[in-house]
């Protein structure tokens, strides 16, 4: 059996970003993560540029597990992979890894 790719900082972004288009295509979901996240649809792309930000779509999804599932299902992805990358995502951001 093949072992699976090592996850790196620009996997872990890709799927942070997935993330957020996945909870996008939903009004409902759009609309909860906006009101906890403090942003506006105006400045949602700009807010997706920063690393940081990243690390916390996939923390927000974490934190769902009906979302978590849903998303890890539609990418046919281990859920667990979700937390490993929000981890390295945030673990470079605060090391100034992104500087």
């Amino acid at each position: 059996m093949a072992k699976p790719a090592k996850l790196t900082r620009a996997l872990a972004e890709d799927m942070a970003v997935a993330a957020l288009t996945f909870i996008a295509q939903d009004g409902e979901r759009l609309g909860r993560f906006l009101t906890l996240s403090g942003l506006e649809p105006g400045n949602l792309r700009e807010a997706a540029a920063d690393p940081s930000f990243l690390a916390g779509v996939l923390d927000y999804l974490s934190g769902d597990e009906s979302l978590l599932l849903a998303f890890a299902a539609n990418f046919q992805i281990d859920p667990s992979s979700i937390a490993t990358a929000q981890r390295l995502l945030a673990d470079d951001a605060v090391s100034g890894e992104y500087s």
